[in-house]
């Protein structure tokens, strides 16, 4: 019996599913490299820029996430219009420039504007590559293709700090901007050349007032769309915070700096573990079930991390492995809620996606941003924060589904992405 493809009208199937999940992988690990290499180079880049105060170097980190916000509200509604190639390949162009000008930057100031345009043209290759990817999946389908590029994409993470360690021993923190530059490009020439172009003709979208304001309020109205965004930012946050803080955590509260790139290797790769696992039973038990489940145990990790260091026995080895264990309940809410409040966009998937990416980045910066910035020499301030994020997170959900936790997936959930990728 064959399969009735979600969408009928889809372009021909001319690229293998696993070259289109490490395409799109790939594009979106433009962000991690863009952060985790610059970890262990941070008190080099303020020994040299004349950054005054140790937090203040956190900047580096937070304006690219601010700017990441800012261009992800764009992009997606552009490539609605004219195509998602297009869109993204001139996006990540205007990326490369702007990571020679980061490499090239002499003062605070100007690193400063080069890693806000940088971040800027980065939300393109976030927002689009999932609307390419909701452009041929679906529902619980969608889920599991994200969790499957999630676990790939973390690759990145784990082996970033070393990455960027490693230029240290042979290089200065320059170097680390110029290999960024050289990655980048290596990837855009293979999507130029492999990747098909997925928004149908039908399905673009004229770029007026009327229709952004459509996509919007549909957004606004539909409760689980707006509640798992919201969602989602709130506990990113706790993402953001960490990464914020690791390189302070390690280096000043634990005095760890020779194992920094094998402890993040170590939390990160949980979290490609997690992903992975996330992939493997989304089909069977549901993007909300999974989802939300894990977001109790990122709680619960954080009560007792909480009760830890409130009994003053907070350890390296203790944080690491509570760590370890949140980011991978994180793995299991960020590619789900995304999934979940993509449902409804099928048109208008890359300004559904620019909206949804703007309003959780706006959401983790700015609470993420409070977690790093309070930083006193422990790791208290941050813990509070992930139990804070947790909660609140968890209570946007139970708003989002009137109460109803834990719902079976539907029917379609049992679909095999695979099967269903055209």
């Amino acid at each position: 019996m064959t399969r009735t493809p979600a969408f009928p009208t889809a372009p021909a199937r001319d690229i293998h599913f696993r070259e289109f999940v490490l395409i799109c992988a790939s594009l979106m690990t433009m962000n991690a490299l863009s952060i985790d290499p610059m970890l262990p180079a941070l008190p080099a880049i303020g020994r040299d820029l004349a950054i005054p105060h140790p937090n203040d170097r956190q900047l580096i980190i937070s304006v690219y996430f601010a700017g990441l916000g800012i261009g992800s509200l764009l992009f997606g509604i552009l490539s609605d219009r004219f195509g998602r190639k297009k869109v993204l390949g001139t996006a990540m162009a205007l990326f490369i420039l702007s990571s020679i000008a980061c490499a090239g930057a002499q003062s605070f100031a100007m690193m400063l504007i080069g890693r806000g345009s940088a971040g800027f043209f980065a939300g393109a290759s976030r927002v689009i590559t999932v609307g390419i990817i909701r452009d041929r999946f679906q529902g619980d389908a969608m889920a599991r293709v994200m969790s499957l590029i999630f676990a790939v994409f973390m690759l990145i993470p784990v082996m970033a700090p070393s990455f960027g360690q490693a230029i240290l021993w042979v290089a200065p923190w320059r170097w680390i901007f110029w290999a960024l530059v050289i990655l980048a490009s290596l990837v855009l020439l293979w999507m130029l050349v492999r990747l098909p172009e997925t928004l149908l003709p039908e399905n673009r979208v004229a770029i007026t007032p009327k229709a952004l304001l459509h996509t919007i309020g549909t957004i606004l109205r539909t409760r689980s769309a707006i509640g798992y965004m919201l969602a989602s930012g709130v506990v990113m946050s706790g993402l953001i915070g960490f990464i914020l803080s690791v390189q302070q955590i390690f280096f000043d509260v634990f005095h760890a700096q020779k194992i920094f790139p094998i402890g993040f290797a170590v939390i990160a790769g949980c979290m490609g573990i997690g992903s992975l696992v996330n992939s493997r039973l989304v089909s069977r038990f549901g993007a909300r079930r999974m989802s939300q489940g894990a977001l109790l145990a990122f709680i619960l990790i954080a009560l007792i991390h909480l009760a830890i260091i409130l009994a003053g026995r907070e350890t390296l080895v203790t944080f690491m492995l509570l760590q370890a264990m949140t980011m991978m309940t994180v793995a299991f809410t960020a590619s789900n809620f995304s999934a979940i409040s993509m449902e409804s966009f099928h048109k208008g998937a890359g300004a559904a996606s620019s909206f949804q990416a703007f309003l959780t980045t706006g959401v983790s910066v700015t609470l993420g941003s409070f977690v790093g910035r309070a930083f006193d020499g422990t790791t208290l301030p941050f813990t509070l924060g992930l139990l804070v994020f947790g909660s609140l997170s968890f209570l946007t959900v139970v708003w989002a589904e009137r109460g109803k936790m834990f719902t079976r997936p539907h029917r379609a959930a049992l679909r095999d992405p695979e099967v269903e990728f055209h």
